[in-house]
């Protein structure tokens, strides 16, 4: 039988990604490989969650793009992920506790740095700022027909919802946008206050399915039809065994996308699987085996450029 290589499945993912209708993601039977979502536009190759970000990810062959939105103070829905600014910006404390006139003025690459020729490392965005963008500006930043991934990603989630809902409304984005939180109060409110609106399944329901499977060997409800469920690849898990006299804890790296848990997954049909972080060519391969529709990686250029090399074949073991 003959296989497919990793670049052509990736010609074939792409022209299945510019036929998509309103910037949706809609996988296809024919579909031969997963697509490639930028996360936080690409934090690898440039500051993340940045227009920059977004339009630079595309020229890198992304497919889609995953935001992370957060709301200040006076309730403006802007791209940012961490819990204090002082982790990516050159300000400090917490985003909601800001007017958006102050934030406007942070430079988002100001931590963003990268090695130099000389091995050493520089800034490049200190003397070049970039500003934290609008969920607005990052929506009319790329083409309408590209799929936007968004991670509410603050609490407490109704000012953020609120939020997030009236720009949807004004832009009509609810096609081209699919909403995900690791908090279920928001992508439960979400869906109380805009039936329409495009939603991952829980966190919870995602990884409680897949605990299931991979320790009891059990498919507990697998999700229904239409359903979008993402999680990473691989993840460092603690397993907690309590008894009487205390409690032990072992820590593994859950590889926990085996076929069964997407067989169970996929058992009602019509499901659709994204894997975060996937970073390498070998990861990618097994995530198109799997039947992934999608997969978000750090650097789009890098997993782009690893796959597009011809790919060394493994040594044979021969007996002595």
């Amino acid at each position: 039988m003959l296989l497919a290589s990793p670049t052509s499945r990736l010609a074939a993912a792409a022209l299945i990604a510019l036929a998509c209708a309103g910037g949706t993601l809609l996988p296809s039977a024919a579909q031969a490989a997963p697509l490639i979502v930028a996360h936080r536009g690409g934090t690898g190759d440039t500051p993340e969650n940045t227009v920059q970000a977004f339009t630079n990810a595309l020229q890198n062959g992304a497919q889609a793009l995953w935001m992370t939105v957060q709301v200040t103070r006076d309730g403006v829905p802007v791209m940012y992920r961490p819990a204090d600014l002082s982790a990516l910006t050159d300000g400090r404390g917490k985003l909601a506790d800001m007017d958006y006139a102050d934030v406007r003025k942070l430079n988002a690459g100001y931590s963003f740095s990268r090695k130099d020729a000389n091995g050493q490392t520089v800034y490049p965005y200190r003397d070049h700022p970039l500003p934290i963008p609008t969920l607005r500006e990052a929506l009319a930043a790329v083409p309408a027909n590209v799929p936007v991934l968004l991670d509410m990603k603050q609490t407490p989630a109704a000012p953020l919802v609120e939020a997030v809902i009236q720009v949807l409304d004004d832009t009509n984005a609810w096609p081209r946008v699919r909403l995900y939180s690791t908090e279920a109060e928001a992508t439960d409110r979400m869906r109380a206050r805009r039936p329409q609106a495009q939603l991952f399944e829980s966190r919870d329901a995602t990884r409680n399915r897949l605990v299931a499977a991979a320790l009891g060997g059990q498919c507990v409800m697998p999700p229904a039809p239409g359903t979008w469920a993402g999680i990473e690849f691989h993840r460092q898990v603690e397993v907690i065994e309590r008894f009487t006299l205390g409690e032990g804890v072992s820590k593994v790296v859950a590889n926990w996308w085996t076929p069964a848990a997407v067989q169970c997954f996929k058992s009602q049909g019509n499901v659709h699987l994204v894997a975060f972080g996937v970073e390498t060519p070998q990861d990618y391969e097994a995530a198109s085996q799997l039947g992934f529709d999608a997969v978000m990686t750090d650097s789009p250029s890098r997993l782009r450029a690893a796959l597009a090399k011809p790919q060394q074949p493994q040594p044979v073991a021969t007996a002595k």
